[in-house]
């Protein structure tokens, strides 16, 4: 089971050390290690979220996102994103970006620094409503019940979320904007920050609205399958689920590329601090970027999310605590190190209180089977 799910992670990760030691020696095989764990680590809760989102979808779209999925995730936000990225930022041509990826590194590296307030407002704001909405809601099981239940009365309020994330993203740029006088350029970016936050929120609410609809849709599109079956056993043709459930599907795969993009964001970023190398980060990257992939299909066929409730409990806090870090990387520094223990700390918690919850319900489960016994025998 682990050999079929990782395989392709443990052979992309053999060809991306042995390109690093062809590229660069050594030395780059330790740098596309380093970022290979670092994208782990980061990005764990985006695996146990993705799972959550996965297991709704067919077999057929479980490989779609391993396999098409891991081509724009890779290549698309770990290697194109970037380059796209200073080319919008710096207003140059995309083949002159990538030709300062290659041949003036420290140069790439401050322009795409240069970004990263527009990068960091879009991305928040995408994984702060993610968030929001799902403390706002109503649930059976309750992880933290002394502060999900409040939220959840407080949920019923229509529009609270995108009010709250409106509000926090205005601060945000306030903040920016009062550096204004101290810094030339920073006005226009306090501009630019507040319009890449919107972006986030709108790109959330489109991307989610569908999602959402069509998620919604999917028990009918079943049943419609259900009698398609019958008829097709009854005329002797074959009907394909595929088809009957892929309007749903694609939209659920659609909002798991871009929440995949929101949680690459501070990876890419991060990647700086340890390399300026587009082709090692690249490596690095996107090696990582393959075993959360996996680890994700993992989750999925172990129904680990079943067995562990709170884990996606878990897994929402770390994402409102990285889209909180992300807004305030708009205006101060936070290592990368803080970032991905938090994300850890949090998931490593909700674990071990699924853990106990278990145990819990297997001991009381014991006792009301005792006295049954002991009745039995008297």
């Amino acid at each position: 089971m682990v050999l079929k799910t990782f395989g392709w992670s443990f052979a992309v990760t053999a060809l991306g050390l042995v390109a690093a030691v062809l590229y660069g020696g050594w030395t780059a095989f330790g740098i596309v290690a380093i970022l290979s764990v670092l994208e782990i680590s980061l990005s764990f809760d985006n695996a146990v979220v993705n799972a959550g989102i996965l297991k709704k979808m067919s077999a057929f779209w479980q490989k779609i996102f391993l396999t098409i999925g891991v081509l724009i995730a890779v290549f698309g936000m770990r290697l194109v994103f970037p380059v796209v990225i200073v080319a919008i930022s710096a207003k140059i041509g995309p083949i002159e970006a990538v030709d300062l990826a290659f041949n003036d590194a420290e140069r790439y590296e401050q322009l795409v620094t240069d970004a990263h307030p527009s990068i960091a407002a879009f991305g928040g704001m995408f994984l702060l409503m993610i968030f929001l909405d799902f403390i706002f809601e109503d649930r059976d099981i309750k992880w933290l019940g002394w502060l999900e239940r409040p939220l959840a009365k407080l949920g019923k309020i229509d529009m609270l979320s995108v009010c709250i994330a409106l509000i926090v993203l205005l601060v945000s740029a306030m903040t920016f904007a009062t550096q204004a006088h101290q810094h030339a350029g920073h006005a226009d970016k306090a501009a630019t920050v507040l319009l890449s936050g919107v972006a986030g929120l709108i790109t959330y609410l489109v991307v989610g609205g569908l999602s959402g609809y069509f998620e919604n849709r999917i028990e009918e599109e079943e049943e419609r399958e259900h009698e398609a079956e019958e008829e097709a056993k009854k005329s002797g043709k074959k009907v394909s689920a595929t088809q009957l459930v892929g309007k749903a599907a694609f939209f659920m795969f659609l909002y798991l590329e871009v929440l995949d993009a929101s949680f690459s964001f501070d990876g890419v970023i991060g990647a700086f601090a340890i390399t300026n190398d587009i082709v090692l980060m690249a490596l690095g990257l996107g090696i990582g970027a393959m075993y959360v992939r996996s680890l994700t299909v993992y989750l999925v066929r172990q129904g680990t999310l079943d067995d562990y409730v709170y884990l996606e409990h878990g897994a929402h806090y770390a994402i409102g605590a990285l889209a909180v870090i992300l807004l305030v990387t708009i205006q101060y520094q936070i290592s990368e190190i803080i970032t991905g223990l938090v994300g850890v700390v949090l998931i490593a918690w909700s674990f071990w209180s699924s853990v106990r919850r278990n145990r819990a319900i297997a001991e009381a489960e014991e006792k009301s089977i005792e006295p049954q016994g002991d009745s039995a025998k008297v």
